[in-house]
């Protein structure tokens, strides 16, 4: 790895202790950018598809169309999240004392393999209970290595960039797990037009999963190829690295405060991610009880806001950069609480225009969310315990605001017959975020913490 001559002496802006980084120029930040991204992008297509394409899981796992066949998808979307923690616990313990680069190669080669097989299970009628089992058993992989991949790639990126620019160098990986989204959202609907329905139920609907064989591999070449982040190599070379960072993370009242932090802050996540973007194709099509969206009509509409947030997430984190991250997250909180419920009335009304107008709305909205989050999250704890204690905070707050999101949906709009319910998840879901902000410290400009 090509390094810059000079050292940057960064001072821990929590205890003072001062840190001698060799900081990577301007080609090998953006080099471990884009290994970043890219991987976002083959971490988030392999997550993201079980979402976009749900209906036909239903059909061919489940061995049910209908809502019940839905809601054991969707126990199955859940299920992964449940285990997320034990994935954050493992990997950030090991990231935090080997380093991030291999463990991030490590788990793209598990999450495009675990995808992959999701295409090869027997059909239910073939294999009975046995599909819904090994979906199950698939979906727990992927979690596991989603558990660890988000603060890994995140603080693998932060610990290249330069100070003032942190959250814009950042943000593209957010910006490559929604293109991913969209990839997954256009192949799938150029499946449907040039196969037809009925082709993709019987069997096309395998071809997006096995997709992740190639992109797998591509991800893991480009992360293989970098070198450990100066940060990290700091510690090392300075026999810093904590002994037991899990340890560490869970025993220190700072950190416990800023981990019970990383639970709250992002409960906006939930709704904005998994509702907006990986939920809302099934919502459009079975949960509004109109026959005015096909899967491709649903999937268009998701595109659209997927366009809409992928072109103002850089330019949200640009903004942070420039007037903090705080201000950037409250606007974001606020818009979101303020046009979830009228957006959402478009979209209840099944016309493609009006939905496509309501969805982009909400993206754009969300997006201030989704360019800083993840930067604020990372500049929360040092570099010792940066990948342990993040993972670990981020992991629940998946599990309760995200995780739990597509099931909670499906049952509360048919218990209470409102199709308006993800308007309100949303609404205090922004509340929420709102009132973390307020505990949060402003990080924008400063050196990361190391010990």
């Amino acid at each position: 790895m090509t390094m810059s001559d000079g050292l940057d002496t960064t001072t821990d802006p929590l205890d003072m202790t001062p840190v001698d980084v060799v900081t990577a120029n301007g080609k090998v930040v953006r080099k471990a950018t884009v290994a970043g991204a890219i991987g976002s992008f083959v971490e988030w297509y392999d997550y993201g598809i079980y979402g976009l394409l749900a209906t036909y899981l239903a059909i061919n796992i489940m061995g049910e169309g209908g809502a019940g066949g839905v809601f054991l998808t969707n126990v199955g979307f859940l299920v992964s999240f449940a285990a997320r923690p034990f994935g954050s616990f493992i990997c950030g313990y090991l990231g935090d004392r080997l380093g991030r680069k291999k463990l991030l190669a490590a788990l793209l080669v598990l999450i495009s393999g675990a995808t992959a097989a999701i295409g090869l299970i027997p059909s239910h009628a073939a294999i009975g209970v046995a599909a819904p089992v090994l979906l199950v058993a698939l979906r727990v992989l992927q979690g596991f290595s989603a558990g660890g991949e988000v603060a890994g790639a995140m603080s693998f990126v932060g610990e290249y960039a330069p100070d003032a620019r942190r959250n814009f160098t950042m943000s593209f990986i957010a910006v490559g797990s929604f293109v991913a989204l969209m990839f997954g959202s256009a192949f799938s609907a150029v499946l449907i037009t040039a196969l037809g329905d009925d082709a993709m139920t019987s069997w096309a609907w395998r071809v997006p999963f096995l997709l992740a064989v190639p992109l797998g591999y591509v991800g893991f070449y480009i992360r293989s190829q970098l070198e450990e982040t100066p940060h990290f190599t700091a510690l090392r070379e300075q026999n810093t690295v904590a002994r037991n960072p899990l340890k560490e993370s869970l025993t220190s009242p700072r950190h416990l405060k800023a981990i019970a932090l990383t639970i709250f802050l992002p409960a906006l996540n939930g709704p904005g991610y998994y509702l907006l973007f990986v939920y809302m194709p099934t919502y459009l099509k079975t949960s509004l009880g109109t026959h005015n969206f096909s899967m491709l009509r649903a999937l268009t509409v998701t595109a659209f806001s997927l366009v809409a947030i992928v072109i103002c997430i850089p330019l949200m984190a640009r903004l942070s950069d420039r007037i903090g991250r705080k201000p950037v997250l409250a606007l974001s909180a606020v818009a979101m609480a303020v046009v979830s419920y009228p957006m959402f009335l478009l979209i209840t009304t099944g016309r493609f225009g009006l939905a496509c107008i309501g969805t982009v709305v909400l993206a754009i909205a969300f997006s201030g969310h989704a360019a800083v989050i993840h930067t604020a999250l990372a500049e929360m704890f040092p570099t010792s315990v940066r990948y342990s204690a993040y993972s670990v905070g981020f992991s629940i707050s998946t599990i309760i605001f995200g995780g739990s999101a597509p099931l909670l949906m499906t049952e509360l709009i048919d218990s209470t017959g409102s199709n308006l319910i993800p308007a309100f998840f949303s609404i205090i879901t922004a509340v929420i975020t709102l009132v973390s902000i307020a505990f949060l410290r402003e990080t924008k400009g400063r050196p990361l913490a190391a010990s």
